[in-house]
């Protein structure tokens, strides 16, 4: 790929400042992992070198590793190399934005300030809203795409994302002395990443008899050459929000439809007639087969009166309470006995502290925006737990003693206990 504007001094300085700042984004969420700690046994080295291959388009994305997840549900995670987060990273901060501005208020993945928690929060509200405050009646459809990920159409995505950025430049201008505004290299990017095929350059993880388990659905390995993407970079998570934002935005403008939200691929509309929504099922469903090439899954499809309560998100939500779901409660209670069997020795390593503390806490987090002590309490009362952490505010958080607050960490002895406990 030629690209001679990029010989400048401007253009150098500024496309090392971003992939700096991309470095830090990508730090953030990936502190103590190992894949980062290799990374930074000379971060300057490889950060220079992956500078200069953007700069003179020789980027290639590298060797992915896919493994099994079993939370929530069973499905495969293809994990990127550090160096490719950091570029995921890089185009995310460059095109996030303009697609931003043409996201619904609704649709709460991979956007600041929403996610989860505010999904839920925003379901209650269309709910109060198109009730009257629960005092009027209105029913809950509740939709589910089949294999979302699996099924995303390589140059639909693409076409997708071109057209908007063509736009984008046509009416704000374009600037090839500006990385994050110069079409050659975003597209570059943009390419590189989208059309990168996994399957043909990844190290598979774990188990023949878990991989038997997983529904073809549900596996790049068995989808059609330029169907797919893969689960777990930050590039997809944007990129299922750019795919159905049409989709948004049909629902919202077309059929002018208040009380609509999505996350990912799971999305409700609240009204008063059931009739309608009944209406809408084959609306929706030949309008993703049609546009996107998508499937409404046939068996997850709701529709109850909102008194009934519906599961979104992580939580049950019915008229004035919700619950954590009890699938989360599950997970919750055994990952409690594993991290229990981790608390019966006297004195643990920094590190499995650490492992024990994150887990811990993110489940907390969770159980806390909902009516959850009792669950909590008996899971762990009386544990071996105690006698590393106490817990703050009512199980809102654990917190470790004070004589291990002085000890030195290690952070490759972090990153290894992390990866042990949180996998196992």
């Amino acid at each position: 790929m030629q690209r001679e504007s990029m010989s400048s001094l401007s253009y150098a300085e500024q496309l090392r400042n971003d992939l700096f700042r991309a470095y830090e984004d990508a730090r953030k969420n990936k502190r103590n992992t190992i894949a980062q700690l290799e990374f930074e046994k000379d971060a300057e080295h490889n950060l220079i070198e992956l500078y200069h291959e953007l700069l003179d388009g020789s980027y290639v994305p590298g060797k992915s590793i896919c493994f099994l997840t079993h939370f929530p549900v069973l499905r495969e995670v293809f994990a990127s190399q550090f160096r490719d987060r950091v570029v995921h990273h890089l185009l995310f901060n460059y095109i996030a934005p303009i697609f931003e501005k043409t996201f619904i208020y609704d649709s709460y993945s991979c956007r600041k300030e929403k996610g989860t928690l505010f999904g839920v929060e925003r379901l209650e509200h269309h709910i109060r809203s198109c009730t009257n405050n629960y005092t009027h009646t209105a029913y809950i459809l509740k939709l589910d795409i089949q294999g979302y990920f699996m099924s995303i159409n390589k140059n639909i995505l693409y076409g997708i994302i071109y057209n908007k950025l063509m736009k984008q430049w046509e009416e704000k201008g374009k600037n090839c002395n500006i990385p994050g505004k110069n079409p050659e290299f975003i597209l570059f990017l943009v390419e590189s990443i989208i059309f990168k095929d996994h399957t043909l350059d990844c190290e598979v993880m774990g188990n023949k008899k878990e991989w038997m388990l997983l529904p073809a659905s549900k596996s790049l390995f068995c989808q059609p050459k330029g169907i797919g993407l893969p689960i777990g970079d930050l590039t997809s998570q944007l990129f299922s929000n750019i795919y159905l934002n049409e989709f948004d935005n049909m629902i919202k403008r077309r059929f002018k439809i208040r009380h609509y939200g999505r996350y990912v691929d799971d999305f409700y509309v609240v009204h008063p007639s059931k009739a309608y929504l009944k209406s809408l099922i084959p609306e929706i469903r030949t309008f993703l087969k049609e546009r996107l090439g998508l499937t409404l899954h046939p068996k997850k499809i709701y529709l109850q009166p909102y008194t009934h309560g519906v599961a979104f998100l992580g939580a049950f939500v019915k008229p004035y309470r919700k619950y954590a779901i009890p699938r989360s409660v599950n997970n919750f209670r055994s990952k409690a006995k594993k991290i229990i069997s981790f608390s019966t020795r006297d004195e643990l390593t920094i590190g499995l502290l650490e492992a024990i503390r994150a887990s811990l806490n993110s489940y907390l987090g969770y159980l806390g925006h909902y009516k959850s002590y009792k669950i909590i309490h008996k899971s762990l009362t009386g544990s071996a737990v105690f006698k590393h952490l106490y817990f703050a505010s009512g199980y809102k958080k654990s917190i470790p003693y004070k004589r291990y607050t002085n000890k030195r960490r290690e952070r490759c002895e972090i990153a290894h206990d992390l990866n042990r406990i949180l996998t196992a």
